[in-house]
Order: structure tokens, then C-alpha cells, then sequence
């Protein structure tokens, strides 16, 4: 049986990545296996340089599973930087995945003494996988490109008035901040990025209008 570690990612600061962790429990549970080790940060999938995902590949062993519940929670990055994370995910002997990809939920079960099988489910879904990741890029760059698009079209209107605070989010962070927790530690119980935190203390320092 596989050691499976799942990988949640949230894909903005202000997400709490552990969302998806009650998906992914239920269907392990439904396979007959169970997560052995979880990986959870809020980081965007264009970023390359993920401490998680870089310490679960540095955890794995050959046969573990990497488990994920999309193929853009993985990435969304450009292809030489997709072709270099997929390296290093084959190098490490880690098979993915993704509940968004069902030709991948074979590998759940698959022995490491079914050479054949492990192999032919490689393959396939190495091809699968270069697809949907080309696939989430292309949807990232055209949201960016509406998105861009439409703060233009506001500016030029005069309606344009930035992103809108979370002041629930900013809240939280201040009280825990006041507790003494640190600015690291504050992300982690919030569910944010530590530059949320950071953007929170810096708006709280300046003098009410």
C-alpha cells in the first residue's frame, strides 16, 4: 500500500488552505486508505519556490503518493517551471494524485512489486498531468488578463477603488498579535499569508482618517 501525503494549497493570502482537507479525507476514506501526512501553505500556484511542496518531495520515498485535490492546487506554473517541479516529483519516486484526474486513483493501491502497472500508470498520467497543468496556466494568465482589463476599464470610469480590506481577517490578527503570538504563527492560526499579517499590523499602525 502507498504512503499517500497530501498537499492543500491555497491559491491567495487571505485563503485558508486546509479547505480542501475534509474533500480529500473522504475520498481516501472511500478508497480504503488513509492520508499518513499532511502539507498545508498559502502560497500562489505560480510560485515556484514552495516550502511545503518542497519538503514533502524532500519527505518522500519512492512509491509514496502525492495526493492533491486538483491538478492546479499542484500548479499553475509556466512550463519550464512546471517541467523542473515534475522533475523533481519523478526523481523522488512520488506518484500524484488528483481527484480531478481519475485515470491517476489507481496508484492508490498499485504495489510496488506491479512493475508493469506502476509504469503504464506513469505514463498516462505524465501525459494527463502536462495537459492539465498547461491547462491551469492558461486560465490563470486569461483571469489575470480580465482582471486587468477590467480595473482599466474602472480607473477610466473613475470606479476604481482598489482590493477591499477583509476587516474581519485584520481583526483576528491584531487580537492575536496583542496576545503575543508571532507574525509567522499568527498566519498559520488565521489561515492567511504572512503577508497578510504583515499588511494588518502596518494598517493598524497608521492614524484613523
Amino acid at each position: 500500500m502507498a504512503y499517500i501525503r497530501a498537499y492543500l494549497r491555497a491559491s491567495t493570502d487571505d485563503q485558508n488552505a486546509s479547505r480542501a482537507r475534509e474533500a480529500l479525507t473522504s475520498f481516501t476514506s472511500e478508497k480504503g486508505v488513509t492520508v499518513a501526512s499532511w502539507y498545508i501553505e498559502n502560497a500562489s500556484g505560480t510560485k515556484a519556490d514552495r516550502t511545503e511542496l518542497a519538503r514533502l518531495i524532500d519527505d518522500a520515498h519512492p512509491g509514496d503518493v502525492l495526493l492533491v485535490e486538483q491538478v492546479d492546487r499542484l500548479t499553475r506554473l509556466t512550463k519550464g517551471d512546471w517541467d523542473r517541479l515534475k522533475a523533481a516529483i519523478q526523481s523522488a519516486g512520488l506518484r500524484v494524485v488528483s481527484l480531478d484526474l481519475p485515470t491517476s486513483h489507481a496508484a492508490l493501491t498499485v504495489g510496488n512489486g506491479d512493475d508493469f502497472t506502476g509504469r503504464m500508470l506513469d505514463a498516462v498520467n505524465a501525459m494527463l498531468l502536462d495537459m492539465l497543468a498547461a491547462v491551469a496556466r492558461k486560465d490563470y494568465e486569461d483571469r489575470r488578463r480580465r482582471q486587468a482589463q477590467g480595473i482599466e476599464k474602472a480607473k477610466q470610469d473613475g470606479r476604481y477603488k482598489g482590493r477591499p480590506v477583509n476587516e474581519e481577517l485584520h481583526r483576528r490578527v491584531m487580537e492575536l498579535r496583542e496576545k503575543g503570538f508571532s507574525v509567522r504563527k499568527t498566519a498559520d492560526i488565521v489561515g492567511c499569508g504572512v503577508s497578510t499579517v504583515q499588511r494588518a499590523m502596518k494598517r493598524a499602525e497608521q492614524p484613523a482618517q
